[in-house]
């Protein structure tokens, strides 16, 4: 039998998971000639929240990164995580901008970009995927993976199907709260070879302790693919250890086998680099959570509901608002949970338990509601749909979110050369995402770092006091909102994701 092959994430998905993404290309780089030569199927290494990190804390150019890089691991083809529509922030993009940010993306020689939807809607994925073939780069398709009633195998194989129709070259298994049991694993796994025709490939976390089981049931399934990570950035809310998955494929006809001498020595390094980020890591990541499986939530944003409710002075109803967040999820149309889907849920069922349900509804989930996100993939429930729009004055739109959007690369242009900075694509494009931050990578100002606090998924680590606790990235900044309770118009101020 083929052997199964491993795509290593210790650059993007491991430090993002636990260490809040705050590994600096400098601490890369002296493990890149090591994880070359090991023969990994894809070095993961961009995308998700590094573009952000990078510009928020680090101070470094993220385009920089990919070059820096790929000069150092230029055999191994370098993958990166990208959101769809969303590029890699909360909210839709015009198609020139997306295109444009694929473009520089593959200039800079990122080989394989991972294209996800948190909804699982085809049309928000268009794009991305056509922008990428169009550079002549590989593009993978994602299918988050989630439990619901409207969530079954032959729905995600389905979806799987319109991910090849769309150009996919290969199609991957994105189960980012680690939920996947391994009976479903092999049957999804199985399923999809039989149909899809294309390599496949599962991720996963470790956080309730499946991963490296159902790794193991998709390996008998015939998975071409699944995804490791290296300790200490391996294991509970990362995915499982390079070492640890061939110990448990020992004696299996599959079993790759990767340079155990070379794995040890970047465990050495990447254990230094490890006690430099103590800041930003905690305990509750490494260990198995088990409450994952009854809540869904991505990571380690349980933690942070402690400390969120705690400010709000609503500690003692913890329990109360991890059980709203179900009765949310389902009035939503049963929207998987990741970035941004996790944090909207996170904050409506707070706002359900402290104001009464529905008696707030923040922005975001208005969004969801009336369709500027994508198709849900159940119906959002009738009543919270009748009281959006009248509240709203809006009614749910059916088209491609993104067909609502004039393009933006010509006023970003502009706009950048009436501030007498460059308006290269580039530039244009982290402006577009990230305008305060690009403007101070520009001017050549130094990040301060916000003092570590809990940690929550996305970038898994410590957020400053400030982060509220549906942030994924603990970059957190105050937003006006205009919010409907009982009938009467508030205006609120409130801390959200950039």
């Amino acid at each position: 039998m083929k052997r199964v092959e491993f795509t290593n994430t210790v650059l993007r998905d491991g430090h993002q998971s636990l260490a809040a993404t705050r590994m600096r290309t400098e601490q890369m780089l002296p493990a890149l000639a090591d994880l070359d030569a090991l023969g990994f199927y894809q070095l993961e290494t961009w995308g998700g929240a590094t573009i952000d990190s990078c510009l928020r804390y680090l101070g470094e150019n993220p385009f920089e990164r990919i070059s820096a890089l790929k000069n150092g691991a230029p055999k191994t083809p370098h993958g990166m995580l990208l959101r769809g529509q969303n590029i890699v922030q909360y909210t839709s993009f015009p198609d020139d901008v997306v295109e444009a940010f694929v473009r520089c993306t593959a200039d800079r020689g990122m080989d394989v970009l991972r294209i996800f939807d948190a909804l699982n809607d085809p049309r928000n994925l268009e794009t991305s995927i056509r922008a990428t073939l169009a550079a002549g780069k590989h593009a993978r398709g994602e299918i988050c993976y989630t439990i619901s009633p409207v969530h079954t195998v032959e729905a995600f194989v389905d979806f799987g199907e319109a991910l090849v129709d769309l150009g996919c070259q290969s199609v991957s298994i994105k189960d980012m709260a680690g939920l996947i049991t391994p009976k479903v694993a092999h049957d999804l796994v199985a399923a999809l070879k039989k149909r899809v025709g294309v390599p496949v490939i599962l991720h996963s976390h470790d956080t309730a302790g499946l991963a490296s089981s159902s790794y193991l049931a998709a390996i008998d399934a015939g998975v071409d693919v699944v995804e490791t990570s290296i300790v200490p950035f391996a294991n509970g809310t990362s995915q499982p250890d390079t070492l640890r998955m061939m110990a448990l494929l020992e004696g299996h006809p599959r079993r790759p086998d990767y340079d155990r001498e070379r794995l040890a020595r970047l465990r050495a390094h990447f254990e230094e680099v490890y006690a430099e980020l103590r800041a930003f890591t905690s305990p509750a990541n490494e260990r198995v959570d088990v409450d994952i499986l009854t809540y869904q939530v991505p990571g380690g944003m349980l933690s942070n509901f402690r400390n969120q409710l705690k400010e709000q002075g609503m500690a003692e109803r913890y329990n109360e608002v991890l059980k709203e967040m179900p009765v949310v999820r389902a009035a939503l149309g049963y929207i998987p949970l990741v970035t941004p889907t996790s944090q909207i849920v996170g904050t409506q069922a707070m706002l359900n338990v402290k104001f009464g349900r529905w008696k707030m509804i923040s922005q975001p989930a208005q969004d969801v509601v009336l369709g500027k996100y994508g198709k849900t993939p159940g119906p959002v429930d009738g009543e919270l749909l009748s009281l959006v729009e009248k509240q709203s004055g809006k009614k749910a739109v059916t088209v491609r979110p993104a067909d609502l959007l004039e393009p933006g690369m010509p006023a970003l242009r502009d706009k950048l050369k009436e501030k007498g900075w460059p308006g290269d694509d580039e530039i244009a494009v982290l402006f577009a995402m990230f305008p305060v931050e690009t403007e101070k990578l520009l001017r050549g100002e130094k990040p301060v770092e916000p003092k570590p606090g809990l940690q929550d998924h996305g970038t898994a680590g410590p957020q400053d006091k400030a982060a509220a606790m549906h942030t994924t990235s603990g970059h957190a900044r105050t937003k006006k909102y205009v919010m409907h309770i009982e009938g009467k118009k508030h205006q609120v101020e409130v801390e959200e994701v950039a």
